[in-house]
């Protein structure tokens, strides 16, 4: 047996960011023209290309960030951003201030069939997240497309391994 113990199994954890909430948040902002009303101070209304998906963190301990895994389907940008708040049913307590840093950016150039990210910023995010995983069951991350992308081209997951 070695000195330092037996090693402990690795399992990859891809968790994929499809439960689309993103007709929720429309639901609320259609709700707001409807009646008149503002919306409150702070809260982020989604923007035409921008899109809101719900991933629920079923095994929390010990997650070591490993990549994302984002496929575009064609050329354009997507950026992902993490948000801190809690659910609500009608997600109106999504603020602009509980948005996190850094975001990760992901690209596909017209002439490239190669992706390309900025890398620190989505190590960094990434790593992030296996520390918040820790302490919240469920992360929320809006999606905002660029440059011709829609939510059909993209598959999006983050990839854990569970120590």
């Amino acid at each position: 047996m070695a000195a330092d113990g037996p090693k402990q199994l690795q399992l990859s954890m891809p968790l994929v960011l499809d439960q689309d909430l993103t007709r929720q948040m429309r639901l609320r902002g259609e709700s707001l023209k409807l009646r008149g009303g503002r919306r409150q101070d702070g809260e982020k209304l989604l923007q035409p290309a921008e899109a809101m998906y719900r991933l629920d963190f079923v095994r929390q301990q010990k997650l070591q960030f490993e990549r994302w895994d984002v496929v575009l389907d064609k050329p354009g940008k997507v950026t992902i951003t993490g948000t801190s708040q809690n659910w609500t049913p009608d997600l109106t307590n999504l603020m602009t201030r509980q948005l996190l840093d850094p975001t990760a950016i992901f690209w596909r150039r017209e002439d490239s069939d190669a992706m390309d990210w900025n890398e620190a910023d989505a190590l960094e995010f990434g790593e992030r997240l296996a520390d918040l995983a820790k302490i919240r069951k469920v992360m929320y991350f809006l999606l905002t497309f660029a440059q011709g992308l829609e939510p059909a081209d993209v598959q999006a997951s983050v990839v854990f391994n569970q120590l």
